[in-house]
């Protein structure tokens, strides 16, 4: 805990067998009160790790719901055991564990309620290996949408967060997609509810056992953050668009 507050990491996790347990192991667990892994229908033996290593909450989806699905799945498991801090942490490896404490005390000391760790910031992308293809379409995304939510977010794509639970009690997350456009429109409901997200440097890696998208599904998820961009411009102009869409 952190001034009394309830801290929990949310693993969503597929087929993450090779790297979960290397992720866990560095969890810090002086501030760090219970871990929920939630596995998306894998096809490797993540559930049989995560019980190996003693993870204490574990759920299995019957049917592959999709990363939007599964952080839903961890983000309401996580309210139901009282947390007040959530840091989402993807089971992959990408992002190192050993920033949980510094975003969890920008929470817990009150100074903000989102932490995003970036991988722009510091150049942690390309020199932790993405592909250039992502780190301009990356850079192309976050200034559209840096405009169109009059925001100044180094970028909008890191899977590494954080949420106050009142952030989580007040944006409504199921609601959105259950694809990877679940990450944007959960920002613009968190910017339309008037919270601030801040942002710490975040080194990331890619390898072969890290998870990514294909280039098809990465067409459609940039063409839907697109969507979401626009349509919270238009609703913020008085246009009535549902900006979940």
């Amino acid at each position: 805990m952190i001034k009394g507050k309830k801290i929990i990491v949310v693993l969503p996790a597929y087929n993450a067998e090779k790297t979960l347990e290397k992720t866990y192991k560095e969890i810090p667990f002086d501030i760090v009160d219970d871990v929920i892994l939630v596995d998306d229908r894998s096809k490797d033996s993540t559930v049989k790790v995560a019980k190996d290593l003693g993870i204490a909450h574990i759920i299995s989806h019957d049917v592959n719901k999709g990363y939007g699905g599964n952080q839903k799945s961890c983000y309401n498991k996580a309210l139901e055991l009282g947390a007040d801090i959530v840091i989402m942490l993807h089971p992959d490896y990408q992002y190192t564990p050993q920033l949980i404490q510094s975003m969890a005390y920008l929470i817990g000391n009150d100074v903000y309620e989102v932490v995003f760790g970036s991988r722009i910031l510091g150049k942690g992308a390309l020199k932790g290996g993405m592909p250039l293809y992502k780190y301009f379409a990356n850079r192309f995304l976050t200034l559209f949408q840096n405009v169109l939510l009059n925001q100044k977010l180094s970028e909008y794509h890191t899977g590494y967060r954080a949420f106050s639970r009142n952030v989580l009690k007040n944006v409504q997350y199921n609601l959105n997609s259950d694809d990877f456009v679940f990450d944007n429109q959960m920002i613009a409901q968190i910017f339309y509810a008037g919270f601030e997200i801040a942002e710490i440097t975040c080194p990331t890696k890619y390898f072969k056992e890290a998870s990514s998208i294909n280039f098809k599904r990465s067409m459609k998820y940039g063409l839907g953050v697109l969507s979401v961009s626009m349509r919270y411009r238009l609703h913020r102009w008085g246009i009535k668009y549902n900006i979940l869409k």
